[in-house]
């Protein structure tokens, strides 16, 4: 019996991972920044699915934009990967179709 080379790959995780990616790239098309609380949302999740856990120390109280950031992706310290992708694909989903019923009003 002959193992084929992508026999053992986890096919809904490819999926989930490709869904992830995508949704990544569809962010960039709102045509409105989100809030800075949707931003901060977004990079811990996206920090989270695509490097797992913090690993940095906390930046100091000077460089707010940067602690703001680590805080967000900190707070989500123990989700996994793909909670964390598919909490960053619900959150665009919402995004965009906000945005989409906002141009339609």
């Amino acid at each position: 019996m002959t193992c084929l080379p992508c026999a053992h790959v986890d096919r809904d995780k490819l999926i989930g991972e490709e869904d992830f990616e995508e949704h990544a790239e569809n962010v960039k098309k709102l045509t409105t920044s989100p809030s800075n609380e949707n931003l901060l949302i977004l990079y811990g999740l996206y920090k989270q699915a695509t490097v797992g856990p913090v690993t940095t120390s906390r930046p100091g109280m000077f460089s707010m934009e940067e602690r703001a950031k680590w805080d967000a992706w900190k707070a989500l310290e123990g989700k996994s990967t793909d909670e964390a992708m598919s909490d960053y694909i619900t959150k665009v989903k919402q995004l965009l179709e906000a945005e989409a019923a906002a141009a339609s009003t």
